[in-house]
């Protein structure tokens, strides 16, 4: 192979001293170029383990990230990571957009077993996570908080596409869409309060520990709703469920992105909180019944390439699997037990499922944990492994968890052609 090079940097020299235009022979493939084949290659195995084995093609974009990046093959380096960053970030958001439109707490107000169970689905979650990470693998109090911050909810994006990709509507749907939203809501705030909080331990600074969850907060809520109030004025000077519409939504929502990057704070609870607006603020309707285009699934592509090759394989080890593993059980425990528990006219087995749906734990969990180990790099990367170790985990088995849940319920619809499939 080396010969081969050799030969063809001798034989494009001699080429460059009479075409002087040319550029440099170069010594390695451009990272852009080399990025945009790992997508097609994920969208290949995602699009072949769901012809193959019904698996959800999340899992395979997954995959195709953790192999072919830093961690095991290195086709795609840190640097040209943090170069489709950018990108990954614009794909969540419209993503947590979309969960975000779909928070109905009118319905959770009107139904008290559906109230039982989110309150009981964030308080065990929060609980038993931040006991186990606490008291079992010994982690401070602090980031015990924040493994219980970055792992307690669902994952938005993972739910959303496997509902989407399964054809799934019914009672078990729609229930696991609303209490991961909720749910996610719920973290947000911890996260916000984990930031003070971390910062309370690692400095003597009080003025960072006040001001920072209150810049996280305030400043997403403020984004949001002037993103979301330019969005609801343009689009009501247009005709609804048009495409001018759904460009005005997604712009605006690129816009908050670009906002929410450039003032620090974090986009997917911009994006979230965005969502949340236009889903009480739209009194007109105008944007109620807009629905994000099918390409989306082309940024969760990315978004999941990015996340598998962001997960830090490489500082695995037995002990540190087993906790992730042990932080999962309890997880699953919470969830499942608090759906179980909460009663009401849907049956106990549907309540059960409800709970094997929410136990996605994927792109806003890893996100998040960046966040948080980003504050103090020294201490931060090495306490919050166990949650991402936990989503690395869960990154593989959650969609199928979903799907399985989806599947059981008898809410599937069989289609020829899946939603943003090409098989």
């Amino acid at each position: 192979m080396s010969d081969a090079l050799a030969y063809a940097r001798s034989g494009w020299e001699s080429i460059q001293e009479r075409l002087f235009f040319l550029p440099p022979f170069p010594d390695q493939l451009d990272s852009l170029a080399l990025f945009s084949l790992l997508l097609v290659v994920g969208l290949l195995i995602g699009e072949w383990m769901r012809a193959r084995f019904g698996w959800p093609k999340v899992i395979g974009y997954v995959l195709a990230g953790t192999f072919f990046g830093p961690a095991f093959l290195g086709w795609i380096s840190i640097e040209a990571l943090a170069q489709v960053r950018p990108v990954a970030d614009a794909a969540l958001g419209l993503l947590m957009l979309e969960i975000g439109r779909r928070l109905d707490v009118r319905w959770l107000i009107r139904n008290r077993d559906l109230l039982r169970g989110t309150l009981g689905d964030i308080t065990f979650s929060l609980l038993f996570i931040y006991s186990f990470a606490y008291f079992v693998v010994g982690l401070s109090p602090a980031w015990a908080a924040a493994a219980a911050a970055v792992t307690m909810a669902s994952a938005p994006a993972v739910v959303l596409l496997t509902v989407e990709e399964s054809n799934a509507q019914g009672q078990v749907t729609e229930r696991i869409v609303l209490h991961t939203a909720l749910s996610a809501a719920a973290s947000f705030v911890v996260f916000a309060v984990v930031l003070g909080v971390v910062h309370a331990e690692q400095s003597a600074d009080w003025i960072n520990a006040a001001i920072h969850p209150l810049w996280v907060a305030v400043g997403g809520m403020l984004i949001a709703w002037l993103s979301a109030r330019l969005a609801l004025f343009v689009a009501g000077l247009l005709p609804k469920k048009s495409l001018a519409q759904v460009f005005i939504m997604v712009a605006c929502a690129l816009l908050a992105v670009g906002v929410a990057r450039m003032l620090a704070v974090p986009v997917f609870l911009t994006l979230f909180l965005m969502g949340a607006v236009l889903a009480f603020t739209d009194r007109k309707k105008s944007l109620s019944y807009t629905e994000l285009p099918d390409g989306h699934w082309l940024l969760a592509i990315i978004l999941f390439v990015v996340v598998g090759a962001s997960l830090p394989w490489h500082d695995l080890t037995g002990l540190a699997a087993l906790q992730a593993l042990g932080l999962l059980a309890v997880r699953a425990v919470a969830k499942i037990a608090a759906m179980a528990a909460s009663g009401g006219t849907l049956p106990l087995a549907k309540r059960i499922l409800v709970g094997v749906g929410m136990q996605p734990l994927s792109a806003t969990a890893v996100f998040m944990a960046y966040e948080l180990a980003g504050l103090y790099p020294e201490i931060g990367r090495s306490a919050l492994t166990l949650p991402l170790f936990a989503a690395a985990l869960m990154d593989i088995a959650g969609p199928a968890l979903c799907r399985f849940a989806l599947v059981r319920s008898g809410e599937t619809v069989a289609s020829d052609k899946a939603k943003g499939g090409i098989i």
